[in-house]
């Protein structure tokens, strides 16, 4: 053990460090792209809250103006609220029907997956570094444990079915 502490490089030419420095190109390639991914998810998720924060206050602005006129007595304070809840209904449909507010969130989203996407590669990467199965893998395993749980079952309801008929004779 002393030997191999005295010699850090040593360590990486064995078992799973092996296999992670080997990969580790791969990983630095993903880490790259995650980077100039997330200045543009950056950008688009930006514009997404401004576009929120922008309609949110245009809305209230009108709501305060409405509520000027409404008296403030306990009756009128459900008024206010559908007034409150008209504009901000109006308003907010307004921003999620526009094309703009449409074509960003677009490419939010598609950055958001993009993004995904790298992380899974980074994971799947450690994952074989380390001998162990990819997520892919181990969800094969689950649908086919579930397709074997159904035949059972199927099996199992057959052979009752069968054992009632035996019974009844």
């Amino acid at each position: 053990m002393h030997l191999m502490a005295s010699k850090p490089q040593a360590l990486t030419s064995i078992g799973p460090m092996r296999a992670f420095t080997s990969n580790s190109k791969k990983i630095s390639t993903e880490l790259i792209e995650i980077n100039e991914l997330l200045g543009e998810f950056s950008q688009y998720y930006t514009e997404y809250y401004k576009q929120l924060a922008d309609t949110w206050s245009v809305a209230q602005k009108k709501v305060n103006k409405k509520s000027q006129k409404v008296p403030q007595d306990a009756e009128q304070i459900d008024s206010l609220k559908r007034v409150w809840l008209d504009i901000f209904d109006n308003d907010f449909t307004e921003l999620f029907d526009s094309g703009k507010f449409g074509e960003n969130y677009g490419k939010l989203v598609s950055k958001e997956l993009e993004l995904t996407k790298h992380w899974n590669n980074i994971t799947n990467v450690i994952l074989q570094s380390a001998n162990l199965p990819s997520k892919e893998e181990i969800d094969e395993v689950y649908k086919e444990i579930h397709s074997l749980k159904k035949r059972v079952a199927k099996v199992e309801l057959e052979l009752k079915k069968k054992e009632r008929v035996k019974n009844a004779k």
